[in-house]
C-alpha cells in the first residue's frame, strides 16, 4: 500500500474513464515575458481535476494526505505542486469536492475499513469526516 503525498498524486494513473474524480477551483496568472505583449486580464479561474486512484493502490489516500475537513490541509505546498505540473504560478486553491459513483465510494469505505490504523480513526465514517467533511458527491 502505497502513502505517497503529493502531486506525482496530481497524475492520476488513469486519465481518462475515471469513475471518481477531486475537483478543485484554482487561479492561475499568466506571465510574459515578451515585450510589447500582455494579457488582460492576467489570471482566471478554473477547474482542475484529478482521478481519484482506486482504493488500495499508489495514490488512493491523495485524500488523506491534501485533505482536511473538506479542505486543503495545506494550500501553499498544493499551489506549489499545481505550479510545477502546470508550468504557471497559482494564486489560489481550494477543494470543492470528491465526484465519484458508488461503486468507487463503496471500494473507498472497504478499503478504509480494512486500514483504519493508517487514518487514526476508530470509524469509516470518522475518516470520511476527517478528510472529505461533506465534499462527496455521489453521481
Amino acid at each position: 500500500m502505497d502513502t505517497t503525498d503529493g502531486l506525482a498524486s496530481l497524475q492520476p494513473t488513469e486519465p481518462d474513464g475515471a469513475t471518481a474524480r477531486y475537483v478543485f477551483r484554482v487561479e492561475l496568472r499568466l506571465e510574459l515575458d515578451t515585450t510589447g505583449l500582455w494579457i488582460e486580464p492576467d489570471r482566471f479561474e478554473t477547474t482542475l481535476y484529478r482521478t481519484a486512484d482506486d482504493p488500495g493502490t499508489s495514490g488512493w489516500l491523495f485524500f488523506r494526505d491534501m485533505l482536511w475537513r473538506g479542505k486543503l490541509a495545506d494550500e501553499p505546498h498544493f499551489r506549489r505542486l499545481v505550479e510545477d505540473e502546470l508550468g504557471c504560478p497559482v494564486v489560489s486553491a481550494s477543494f470543492s469536492e470528491l465526484r465519484t459513483d458508488k461503486t468507487h465510494l463503496e471500494a473507498v469505505k472497504a478499503e478504509i475499513a480494512d486500514n483504519l490504523a493508517l487514518f487514526n480513526a476508530s470509524s469509516v465514517s470518522d475518516v470520511l469526516n476527517k478528510y472529505l467533511g461533506s465534499s462527496i458527491r455521489v453521481e
